[in-house]
């Protein structure tokens, strides 16, 4: 019965909004519900709380480096508009600031004698999202705990979403610059914090994490190559963390565990490695053949649509069509919405969907 289920699934599923399979010709929500959410394909954003630079910032920006100017000058809107346009997941960057108020005085606001700006939730102690310190730090979630407190609050008043997930980029260093401030590293300290800063707005009972999957294999890599993920239906409503770092902030965050045991998020790591559960790979015509070959491994896997405004500038949807036949479970955009300074460039799932069967995922 499972195997006549499952088969359903993988047929009636192909066409389908994941999201919302009723009254679809052909789809049934038992059928999409039997799915793996690593058998999914679904659009996010990158840098998903980033506003805009101001324009005097701007313009003392492209005046120093011009290339850099074009590449940050993109916005989106607030958490909970893109996840109502159809986002599943959602990228934040995330600065260390044990003692709170280390970002709270800008370089280029000084600068520029910039008009004001609400800097009051930098000065606490606690986790702090921005792009860049100094230059580009307008957020529409100041505090990681103010984006995870709006993700929840959406999540919640959307009890059947399809789950989401949500990258982790844990900031260091800074602008090469007299005057620039440079981000506080994490140590083990403060990775636990990350973790516990999701604990406490986010119950164990709303996550996907690595030991649930994990289960009773010897390793995240072998549940997943098992297809232990959870289905649609166990998954709706939930939330999933990935840690997109190099392999020192992975190795530090893993510390001495055999895999992610007791750990909230699952981490970027190669495809062989015994916590392999979650990969990146950004390029998606170059690591066409990686992507797939990590999607019908059972990894997840998240790539990107577009970068630095680059095709947007010239709508070109070429990046975007290799993403999506990919298979990469998790396309990201700048551009779920067009600009309407560079004309029609946006990204949807064919179809239009919210999320659709993954075209690769076995």
């Amino acid at each position: 019965m499972i195997a006549i289920v499952f088969a359903a699934a993988v047929a009636l599923a192909a066409q389908c909004d994941l999201e919302a399979p009723s009254g679809q010709a052909g789809c049934t929500r038992a059928a999409v519900d039997a799915l793996k959410i690593n058998q999914v394909q679904a659009v996010g954003s990158h840098n998903s709380y980033k506003q805009a630079i101001s324009p005097r910032q701007m313009a003392l920006l492209r005046s120093a480096d011009p290339k850099q100017a074009d590449g940050l000058d993109y916005a989106h809107p607030p958490l909970s508009v893109q996840l109502d346009a159809g986002a599943r997941q959602l990228e934040i960057d995330v600065l260390n600031d044990p003692d709170g108020g280390r970002y709270a005085a800008p370089l280029a606001m000084k600068m520029a004698n910039d008009l004001p700006y609400d800097l009051t939730p930098l000065k606490a102690p606690g986790l702090k999202v921005m792009h860049v310190q100094d230059i580009d730090y307008r957020s529409s979630c100041p505090r990681f705990t103010d984006c995870l407190g709006q993700i929840r609050a959406w999540s919640k008043a959307h009890p059947g979403h399809l789950p989401l997930l949500i990258l982790l980029n844990l900031k260091e260093g800074g602008l090469s610059v007299p005057g620039a401030v440079m981000a506080a590293p994490f140590d083990a300290k403060a990775m636990d914090a990350v973790d516990a800063e999701i604990a406490s707005v986010f119950p164990a009972a709303e996550l996907i994490t690595p030991g649930g999957v994990q289960g009773r294999h010897a390793t995240l890599r072998e549940a997943a190559a098992a297809g232990a993920w959870p289905t649609l239906k166990t998954a709706r409503g939930k939330v999933m963390f990935a840690l997109d770092a190099p392999d020192e902030q992975v190795a530090l965050y893993r510390g001495a565990r055999k895999t992610l045991e007791g750990r909230v998020m699952f981490v970027n790591t190669a495809e062989t490695s015994p916590a392999a559960g979650y990969i990146t790979l950004n390029e998606p015509a170059a690591q066409s053949e990686r992507i797939q070959a990590a999607v019908r491994a059972g990894l997840i896997v998240r790539t990107r649509a577009d970068a630095d405004t680059i095709e947007a500038r010239t709508n070109d949807q070429t990046r975007a069509q290799a993403a999506f036949a990919s298979g990469a479970q998790y396309v990201s955009t700048d551009y779920m919405f067009p600009d309407p300074r560079r004309g029609p460039y946006q990204v949807r799932l064919p179809g239009d969907h919210v999320a659709r069967r993954n075209p690769v995922a076995r």
